[in-house]
Parts: structure tokens; sequence; C-alpha cells
């Protein structure tokens, strides 16, 4: 079934996507072998993709490899899959921090990779590998935010469109610079920015006309706030209180409303209509429910 999902629509293969997590858009059917991938990015060590949860059910999501600015080696992007796999098995979890050390976000791809994946067979390998690992990033039933401190450069500036928000630190940037590598976005950014902003303001950024430092990215829809402070763990902390406005309450009714949103955004009306309803199905009656119930009873009284 998986490996129809991009050339067939119906109703109970789209519902897929989204019901089941770990279901990704490409496989053997559309000429992508993981594995070999898989292989071919082990030989480019450097950095990490930390994972910390914390008790509250927020995660936080470091990329770090700080004497490259962040930058994405080979087997930093076979961590990121296992930890968005982590991610979606961690049934606690109700919002997640992606943020890069040392006050930079992630200046893109290691070149030392890019170089050595120089063919259009290896491009489009790792485009269908990184795409497949973004969306599932998108469709965690996590509520998301990139914290953006410094620069978010080329695949770095795709990874904070794969979240649901965007902090931005006063002197940070956006920049997808990928015209300037004679490419285009590739890991699933320009067709998530022109969600986020819409075709225009999309069009003008990734041509590079509209530089998104904090104040422009705040005007045009692409950062909720501009925070107050520089230092990194103040940073965090900043991000983490933001963060918690939308993660009060069980975990289990946080991510059924992740859910709902992510169908009501990318299925058509019926069908997103239908996930709410098997979603209902997974909360109403259940132990939050009754313990709401019970206590808005004592509050007529």
């Amino acid at each position: 079934m998986a490996g129809n999902l991009l050339k067939t629509s119906p109703l109970a293969v789209r519902k897929k996507l989204l019901h089941q997590m770990g279901v990704s858009l490409y496989n053997t059917s559309h000429g992508f072998h993981e594995e070999e991938l898989k292989k071919k990015l082990q030989q480019f060590p450097g950095g990490s993709v930390d994972l910390q949860k914390e008790d509250s059910g927020i995660g936080i999501l470091t990329l770090n490899n700080p004497s490259k600015m962040n930058a994405f080696s080979g087997v930093m992007m076979l961590q990121l899959l296992e930890r968005v796999i982590e991610l979606e098995n961690w049934t606690e979890g109700k919002g997640l921090i992606v943020h890069g050390a040392e006050n930079t976000f992630s200046s893109g791809s290691d070149l030392n990779a890019v170089k050595a994946l120089a063919t259009p067979e290896d491009g489009l390998a790792l485009c269908m590998f990184m795409q497949n690992t973004l969306t599932r990033l998108m469709r965690l039933p996590l509520i998301s935010v990139a914290l953006i401190q410094g620069w978010a450069l080329g695949g770095g500036a795709e990874v904070t469109t794969a979240c649901d928000f965007r902090l931005m630190t006063a002197e940070s940037v956006i920049r997808f610079v990928h015209k300037d590598m004679g490419v285009i976005p590739s890991w699933g950014g320009a067709t998530l920015l022109v969600k986020i902003i819409g075709s225009r303001q999309a069009l003008k950024v990734l041509s590079g006309a509209l530089k998104l430092d904090s104040k422009k990215a705040l005007e045009i829809g692409m950062a909720e706030e501009v925070l107050q402070s520089t230092d990194e763990t103040e940073c965090l902390g900043e991000a983490r209180e933001w963060l918690k406005q939308f993660t009060r309450g069980p975990p289990e009714v946080i991510r059924a409303l992740k859910r709902c949103v992510s169908s009501g955004k990318e299925l058509c009306f019926e069908e997103a209509l239908q996930i709410e309803k098997d979603l209902v199905g997974t909360v109403w009656g259940g132990p939050a429910n009754k313990e709401a119930i019970a206590r808005k009873g004592k509050f007529n009284k």
C-alpha cells in the first residue's frame, strides 16, 4: 500500500498517510533505495542530532555540529530520521523545539557530502530521503517550533518550514540560498514555504529578492515572534515557555488536535472531516473528557 501512495489517491490511502505514523512518501516503487543511500551517508561523519525528552511532554531536538555552523553531515541526516522515529513513538509527547547548538540554527548540508553525491541520481535519492524525513517531522502529533538563532541557511531554512511555528532572535536570518548554488530546495522547503507565506512571497524569498531577517519574517508571517534574549540558554527557556501555551492539557488531546489540523491542511474537506471524526472517537468518553465534565459539573453547582 505504501508503495503507491504518490500514484493513487483513494480515501483509504490518503488517510493512511496521516493516520499511520512512519509511512514515507517514497520507496522502491519510486526508484528510491533507502538502504543504498544510507550506506553512502554513513561515509560522512561529524556532529550529531540530539534529543532530550522532558517530563513536561516537550522534546528538545538539537542540531549539533557547531564547528560547521551545524551543517548536516551524512550521519546527522541519518540521525535526524532516527530521532523523528523516536518522537513518533513517544506517546507522552506534546511539543517539540528544534534548534541549533551554540547560537546558530543550521547552515544546511555539509559540502563534503554534497560534493560526493554529485550525480543527478544521488541528488534525487537524497531529495527523497530528506523529503521523507521532513514530512514525517511535519506530521508528528506534536506541536513544533523552530527556534532560530543566527543563520538558517539552505537546508537549515528548509528544516524550519517543517515546524508548525518559528521563533527568531533579533539578529537571526533565514536564507534560501539554493539559487546561488545552482539548484532549488530539495527537502520539501519550497512547497512548505508556499503553504506558510503564500506563493507571491515565497517566490520573492526563494529568488533572493526578499531577505528574511527577523523583522521581515515577522511582518510576512514566517515568524511568530522575535525573542528578547540572545543567550542560547535563555532563548531556549523563552521558547519553552512560549510553547507551553499550546501544550497545556493531556497528551492524547494535544496529539489528536495536531493530527486533526494536519489532515485539514493536507487533505480535501470531506477526507479531513472523516479524519476528524475518527480522532473524536479516540478522546470522547476518555479520561480527560470525563474529568473535564465532572469538573464543569462542580462549577455549575
